[in-house]
């Protein structure tokens, strides 16, 4: 027997039952073991690649970071040409395909279009991120490199001064890579920009609006910074599959060890390397390229740490 009591109206307001609290305490618990499952995994995962890297850990130390050296023949490593390959070639994919995704994004969300054609240009968007990637490095290979040829060449020979484009353009290289990288991130930024804008309350616009703000006063002052965090995931989702892709780097960047400031030169990112070396590599190596692995882990884990940092941030002041 259920007791009851009164509710605002006066209406009488029935206790939950044993079985119902029982369902809401043990629907607590599950969502509680899947979040702590999924740490668990992620821990589980870096603890192995660092016992896997063990040797290489002991025999190179911190010096693996900073040394440009990669010759299996001698069991001389360095990651350094690797690691910079990976941050450069991520952070030129971020600074063109941020803008374009935030923009395209919020040209997909405003009334700027009918709602038919939005629908359209939205899936046409989605789609981008369901072509391997396999595809993109075979376009980048037939399209992308024979396209920059003459631009790569008109950057070296007037612009060489500066070291970003001190070599002459060979092809395979940092740049197509970096551009193959930014089509491939632009649909994650644009779809998950374009959802944290969309459930946005209308209340918001229509407020600014109703102060005497103008459209782009009110999407620049008002929409984006109240969508900032999930734009700023989106970014990040983005950022690892920048810092993780394989195929279709391997097939554009070059695979050159050599550290190199030009992104016209070729060059190597830590996903190229174990997906070219890990097939043939002894045991020495293995631990080097695991080590490498874990440096990649590392960076993605601070990346993100820095991007919730910023987003607290900017939550504090608003």
């Amino acid at each position: 027997m259920t007791s009851s009591t009164s509710g605002p109206k006066g209406k009488p307001i029935e206790a939950r039952s044993q079985r119902s609290q029982w369902s809401d305490r043990s629907f607590t618990w599950l969502t509680r073991l899947m979040a702590f499952g999924v740490a668990a995994v992620l821990v589980f995962i870096g603890v192995q690649v660092a016992i896997d890297a063990m040797p290489a850990i002991r025999r190179y130390g911190l010096e693996f970071l900073v040394t440009s050296s990669w010759n299996p023949v001698d069991d001389a490593y360095g990651a350094l040409p690797v690691i910079y390959g990976t941050l450069v070639s991520s952070f030129i994919a971020l600074l063109l395909a941020v803008p374009i995704g935030v923009g395209t994004a919020l040209f997909l969300s405003e009334d700027f279009l009918p709602r038919p054609v939005r629908t359209v240009l939205s899936f046409m968007v989605e789609m981008l991120a369901a072509i391997p990637s396999v595809v993109y490095g075979i376009w980048g290979i037939f399209v992308l490199i024979p396209f920059l040829g003459p631009i790569g060449d008109w950057l070296h020979q007037n612009l060489g001064w500066i070291p970003l484009f001190g070599t002459a353009y060979l092809g395979p290289g940092m740049l197509p890579a970096a551009l193959v990288l930014t089509v491939m991130i632009l649909p994650i930024i644009t779809a998950i920009a374009r959802d944290s804008l969309i459930s946005l309350p209308p209340a918001l616009r229509q407020a600014a609006l109703g102060m005497g703000a103008t459209r782009w006063t009110a999407i620049f002052r008002v929409l984006i910074p109240a969508a900032f965090s999930g734009i700023v995931g989106g970014i990040m989702l983005a950022l690892g599959r920048a810092m993780g892709e394989t195929m279709a780097v391997t097939m554009l960047i070059g695979n050159s060890n050599d550290l190199n400031i030009s992104i016209l030169a070729p060059a190597n990112t830590v996903a190229s390397l174990l997906a070219n070396q890990f097939a043939e590599a002894g045991d020495l190596q293995i631990a080097a390229l695991m080590y490498a692995g874990l440096v990649l882990f590392g960076l993605t884990l601070v990346v993100n740490i820095l991007a919730e940092m910023i987003v607290q941030r900017v939550n504090v002041y608003k």
